[in-house]
C-alpha cells in the first residue's frame, strides 16, 4: 500500500496524515513535522508519486497524478531541475534539506591557498610591430625576443616547442597590452589606445579578460592560450619555464576561465569545458571578475536549492546527528547561468560555511555533480574557484 499525499488546494499545501505513514517519512527526514502531520515540499511530494508509489487526493477525494500537482507549482523557478537533482540525491540515499532550513555558519569550507608575490620586468627597450587582425605582436630583435621568452615566458620565440626554428618572438594581445603598460615595449604602428581598441571590439568582454590575465601575471604566474582545451588560459605557477629540464616540457596543470559577472553562459558549453580539463588531468579554475561581494542573504528567499547532507565514516548524515556539507545549485543542461547569478550564490554558500555542488540534469535526466571550491589568491581583488567533478 503506498503512501497517501492530502492537498489543499486553497493554501497550496501538500501533507501527509497517517501515522503509518508519517512515521516512515520521519525516519526518512522528509518534511516538516508539526502536530502529527508532516508538510512536504513540492519536490518531496513529486517524488513520493514517482518513486515511492504515493497518491494523492484532496478534501473532495478527488485524485492527482504527477503532472497535475507539477502544474500546480510550475511558476516556481528551476522546478523540473530542482526535482531532478532532489530525485538523484535521494536515489543515492542521501539526505537533503530545504535551504531555507540553513542555520549559521557550519564551518565546513576550506580554501584552497594559492601561492602570492609580485612579478617584474627588466627595462628592455622593445619594439615591435602589431598585427591587428590576427591581434599578434612581432618582435624581430632576435636576443631581446629570445630573453623575453626564457626569462619570462612571455611570447613564443621561435616554432612553438621548437624555439630553434625561426628568430622573430610573437606576442598576444593580452602580452603585447602588459608589456605596453609594465614592460617598455613599443609599437612602430600603434599605441596602447590602439591595441586595446582593436581586442575590445573583437573579443567579448575584454575588460573583464584582461584583469584577470594582469592580476595573475603581476603574482608571478604564466598564462598562455588555453584554446586547446576550451577555455580562456592555461596557468603555470610562479617559477615555471618553457625552457626544458632533463630533456622534458612543463605541462601546465590549471586552465582559467574568466566568467564575467555580466555574462550568461551556457550550461552544456561551461560543463563540457570542465570535463575536457578534467580528460587531460588540469585543475579548472574560474575566475569571477569585479570586486568581491559583500550583500546580504535573506534566509525566506534563498538563492541556493537544498540542504545536502553527505556520508561519513561508517554510513550517512542526517539531519539528526550530522550536518550539511555541501548547499545544491540545481541546473538543467540547456539553460543559461549568469556570471552575478552564481557570485551571489557563491557568496550565500561561504555565509553558510558550506561548498556549493553545482548539480546539471542533462536531456535524458541524469544528473553531474561539480564541487566549488574558493581559492584564495593573495592581494586578489577577484573571486577565483576550483571546480571539480565529483561522483557522490
Amino acid at each position: 500500500m503506498g503512501i497517501t499525499l492530502y492537498l489543499e488546494r486553497k493554501k497550496g499545501e501538500i501533507s501527509v496524515r497517517e501515522p503509518q505513514d508519517v512515521s516512515s517519512l520521519q525516519n526518512g527526514f522528509y518534511g516538516e513535522m508539526k502536530k502529527g502531520v508532516i508538510s512536504l515540499e513540492p519536490e518531496e511530494a513529486l517524488y513520493m508519486m514517482d518513486i515511492r508509489n504515493a497518491s494523492c487526493i484532496d478534501e473532495a477525494s478527488n485524485t492527482y497524478t504527477f503532472n497535475d500537482i507539477a502544474s500546480l507549482f510550475l511558476k516556481r523557478k528551476k522546478l523540473l531541475a530542482r526535482y531532478l537533482t532532489f530525485k538523484d540525491w535521494r536515489d543515492r540515499g542521501l539526505m537533503t534539506q530545504p535551504s531555507a532550513k540553513a542555520k549559521g555558519n557550519y564551518g565546513r569550507t576550506s580554501a584552497k591557498r594559492y601561492k602570492g608575490g609580485t612579478f617584474r620586468i627588466d627595462p628592455y627597450a622593445l619594439q615591435g610591430v602589431f598585427f591587428s587582425d590576427d591581434l599578434i605582436t612581432i618582435i624581430d630583435d632576435e636576443a631581446s625576443g629570445k630573453e623575453l621568452y626564457e626569462k619570462y615566458w612571455i611570447g613564443q620565440f621561435g616554432t612553438y616547442k621548437a624555439a630553434h626554428r625561426g628568430k622573430i618572438a610573437k606576442l598576444d594581445v593580452y602580452e603585447t597590452l602588459y608589456l605596453l603598460k609594465h614592460g617598455n615595449l613599443t609599437l612602430k604602428n600603434a599605441k596602447l589606445d590602439d591595441v586595446w581598441k582593436e581586442a575590445d571590439g573583437r573579443i567579448k568582454y575584454f575588460e573583464d579578460m584582461y584583469a584577470v590575465y594582469e592580476d595573475w601575471r603581476n603574482k608571478g604566474y604564466v598564462l598562455k592560450t588555453g584554446f586547446k582545451f576550451g577555455t580562456h588560459f592555461r596557468i603555470y605557477f610562479p617559477g615555471a619555464s618553457p625552457v626544458r629540464e632533463n630533456d622534458e616540457w612543463i605541462h601546465s596543470k590549471h586552465v582559467v576561465h574568466i566568467f564575467p559577472r555580466r555574462s550568461k553562459m551556457l550550461i552544456s558549453e561551461w560543463s563540457r569545458a570542465i570535463r575536457v580539463a578534467h580528460s587531460v588531468k588540469k585543475t579548472f579554475i574560474l575566475a569571477i571578475p569585479g570586486k568581491k561581494l559583500d550583500i546580504k542573504v535573506n534566509a525566506k528567499k534563498p538563492r541556493l536549492d537544498y540542504l545536502l547532507y553527505h556520508r561519513k565514516s561508517g554510513g550517512i548524515e542526517t539531519p539528526k546527528d550530522g550536518q550539511p556539507t555541501f548547499l545544491m545549485c540545481s541546473l538543467s543542461e540547456d539553460e543559461y547561468l549568469g556570471g552575478e547569478e552564481l557570485a551571489e550564490a557563491l557568496f550565500e554558500a561561504k555565509h553558510y560555511g558550506l561548498e556549493v555542488l553545482l548539480a546539471i540534469a542533462d536531456r535524458e535526466s541524469s544528473v553531474t555533480y561539480y564541487a566549488v571550491k574558493r581559492i584564495e589568491l593573495p592581494g586578489s581583488d577577484y573571486e577565483h574557484y576550483e571546480i571539480e567533478w565529483m561522483q557522490p
